[in-house]
């Protein structure tokens, strides 16, 4: 990955992580965090990946994520160096997840 492409992946994760703490109006959106941005090399896709606090609202939150998309887009042209923002998809970061399960494999095995 190139230097640029890691800087403007830094800077949506930044701005679109700001974008959600404090001007969504949807309050469950507000518990979202924001844990890489992953953005193709053409700029035209920015895969956003995201954990929520609370995993029995996950379906919901993703929900209110979707339709919260264009506003993030819409504030990002303010607040990002670019000619044209790339097309934002959330997807949920199950790393956590996972390795909370793995870590809790290793603490049964070490009982």
């Amino acid at each position: 990955m190139s230097l640029k492409i890691e800087r403007i992946n830094t800077n949506l994760k930044r701005e679109i992580s700001m974008i959600l703490a404090n001007e969504v109006d949807d309050k469950s959106i507000k518990f979202v965090t924001v844990t890489d941005v992953d953005t193709t090399n053409d700029l035209s896709l920015s895969k956003v990946y995201v954990t929520v606090l609370n995993n029995e609202k996950k379906d919901d939150i993703m929900k209110s994520l979707l339709n919260a998309k264009g506003f993030v887009r819409s504030q990002l042209f303010d607040r990002v160096d670019l000619r044209k923002i790339p097309d934002i998809r959330f997807i949920y970061d199950e790393s956590i997840e996972y390795g909370n399960k793995i870590e809790k494999i290793i603490e049964d095995i070490n009982n």
